[in-house]
């Protein structure tokens, strides 16, 4: 009877499993060999690859810290005109604002029959103009209280008119 081929042997006979074994071993040393001379390599020259690691981290940390520091005081300039540009914006609608308030109000009191401030201060200059002349001699208070036309005459004063009136009849008790 005829062998049936092993599945778990691709190659049939033992002779070709056992030459496959030893080539795999070859390559299995060959892979462990060069891991060895690889972390060898790595321990000698480790320290120089690990001192250029830190040169190049310390140049890039002091490139962004350069950046961080310009972007940072770009920043600050930038929020420093904004916040004077909302100020400028604040102040003039709080102008705009009082005007508005001082316009009602002026109003108001207008409605109500308070003087404006200009009307006060004609007042208070006439007031001040009457004192003026109050303290000022009787002779001159009289060359001052003369009308300034002196040829015009005063109008002459109306009649008087006389309502005629009924008496009330005498009382005959």
């Amino acid at each position: 009877m005829a062998k049936k081929p092993n599945p778990f042997n691709p190659f049939g006979d033992d002779a070709s499993a056992a030459q496959f074994a030893e080539s795999v071993r070859a390559s299995a040393q060959q892979i462990w060999l060069a891991g060895l001379g690889a972390f060898a390599k790595a321990q000698a020259e480790g320290s120089k690859v690990f001192e250029g690691l830190v040169r190049e981290g310390a140049d890039m940390q002091n490139k962004t810290q350069a950046a961080a520091r310009d972007g940072l005081h770009e920043a600050g300039a930038r929020f420093g005109s904004l916040a004077s540009e909302f100020g400028a914006r604040a102040a003039g609608q709080w102008d705009k604002l009082e005007g508005i308030f001082e316009e009602r109000v002026a109003k108001a009191l207008r409605k109500l029959g308070v003087p404006r401030i200009e009307e006060l201060e004609q007042l208070a200059a006439r007031v001040e103009a009457l004192e003026r002349a109050a303290k000022r001699p009787a002779a001159a208070r009289k060359t001052a209280a003369r009308p300034r036309h002196a040829a015009a005459t005063p109008p002459p004063a109306a009649p008087a008119k006389r309502a005629a009136r009924k008496r009330p009849a005498p009382r005959q008790d």
